[in-house]
């Protein structure tokens, strides 16, 4: 899965849409419990980083599992409300969130 995971996350980096952000944004990507699931995102008006690990200043965190996240970057899967009211996906700021769907566009 970490490969698999770090791979889509390589190919995230890639569809990064340049204008979409306004302002630099920290996203800190909690996938699961194990080694090489905990990813941070940041984001520019011009630029992509994405590196392993936990950053301690994030602006929005999403914690789901990794297949999920997976699925949601791959199209086959889009979160509902169903979905925050269970707890499959968490995050501190939805509009935050939505605009990391908008930056990749996922």
């Amino acid at each position: 899965m970490d490969s698999r995971l770090a791979s889509t996350l390589d190919d995230l980096k890639a569809r990064f849409r340049p204008g979409t952000i306004k302002k630099a944004t920290t996203y800190y990507l909690s996938l699961g419990d194990g080694k090489g699931q905990k990813w941070t995102v940041k984001l520019s008006p011009t630029a992509c980083e994405v590196v392993a690990g936990k950053t301690e200043n994030a602006d929005c965190v999403l914690k789901t599992s990794g297949d999920l996240f997976m699925k949601l970057v791959g199209g086959t899967w889009k979160p509902g409300a169903v979905d925050f009211l269970s707890g499959k996906i968490k995050t501190n700021d939805l509009d935050l969130l939505r605009n990391l769907q908008t930056a990749f566009g996922i």
